[in-house]
């Protein structure tokens, strides 16, 4: 493999269109200001490589990074890449990953503004993620041990397994479409609306007027603190733990089995539904 090492490169496409190589040690920034440096690559091993410029890697193929490491000015820095591996690393900078297929990360900490839309296999575990918008309209993903902070996540998403993590966001899974959540921590307002095929298992799910105008929704074994207003025009089968604050309008056929409701609101048209508490 050809070697790239300790090399500081700021022009434009500075590396572009490499193959079988080794990048170590290297700074991507300068006064050139040059944006794509590794541009349509294929089969790299990336070290310990800092980039502050924009663009970086599009369309790069079939790639490792290492402890690399991405700043606030960074942005854009992977879209249309296949077959990449992230491990020890950190990805700064807005709209980090975009249009990628099968990508894994690990052990890594993400900071970016609409983080990850429209990917196709992306996996994830060990990492942490502080975005606005992450996930729009991404499919066939899954997340181990994930921690996340942000805001209208999971949007138009499908096909997705979330397993022993704490999302911390708000208008989580709207529009989704088959998503499973097990063992996790779910904080946020308006958790859920319009989605499809959502199951939730041995979740703890926290905030106002979650899991509304849902289809076919599921919950095994959940808790919901601070949950008021809950299951308005879902259709629902739910076996909460402990206490909930009010359920509103379950659409007829739903069945709900709850330790204990502070408050059950059936309005005319929504009076068959099994609600059972004990």
């Amino acid at each position: 493999m050809n070697t790239y090492e300790n090399l500081t490169l700021d022009q434009e496409r500075a590396l572009y269109g490499i193959e079988d190589a080794t990048v170590s040690g290297c700074l991507f920034d300068g006064p050139a200001d040059g944006e794509s440096a590794l541009k349509e690559t294929k089969r790299l091993i990336l070290n310990n490589c800092d980039f502050h410029l924009r663009y970086p890697m599009w369309h790069m193929d079939d790639s490792v990074l290492n402890d690399c490491r991405m700043t606030e000015t960074c942005r854009a820095a992977l879209w249309y890449d296949r077959n990449i591996q992230i491990h020890h690393s950190h990805l700064g900078g807005i709209k980090a990953v975009r249009e990628c297929d099968n990508t894994l990360i690990t052990h890594t900490t993400m900071q970016s503004t609409e983080f990850g839309w429209y990917c196709r296999g992306l996996h994830v575990q060990d990492s942490s993620l502080i975005s606005e918008y992450p996930f729009l309209n991404s499919r066939d993903m899954t997340f181990d041990r994930f921690t996340m902070k942000g805001k209208y996540s999971f949007q138009y998403c499908t096909d997705t397994v979330i397993r022993h993590s704490h999302l911390k966001t708000k208008d989580a899974f709207w529009h989704s479409k088959n998503i499973r959540v097990e063992d996790s921590i779910v904080e946020g307002e308006y958790l859920g609306w319009y989605s499809e095929n959502l199951h939730l298992i041995r979740c703890k799910i926290v905030g106002t007027q979650p899991l509304c105008y849902c289809k076919n929704l599921i919950l095994e074994d959940c808790e919901m603190l601070d949950a008021d207003l809950c299951f308005e025009r879902s259709s629902v089968n739910a076996n909460i733990k402990g206490h909930v604050i009010s359920i509103k309008n379950p659409l007829p056929g739903s069945v709900i089995s709850v330790g204990s409701v502070g408050e059950t609101i059936l309005e005319e048209g929504f009076t068959d539904c099994t609600v059972t508490v004990g």
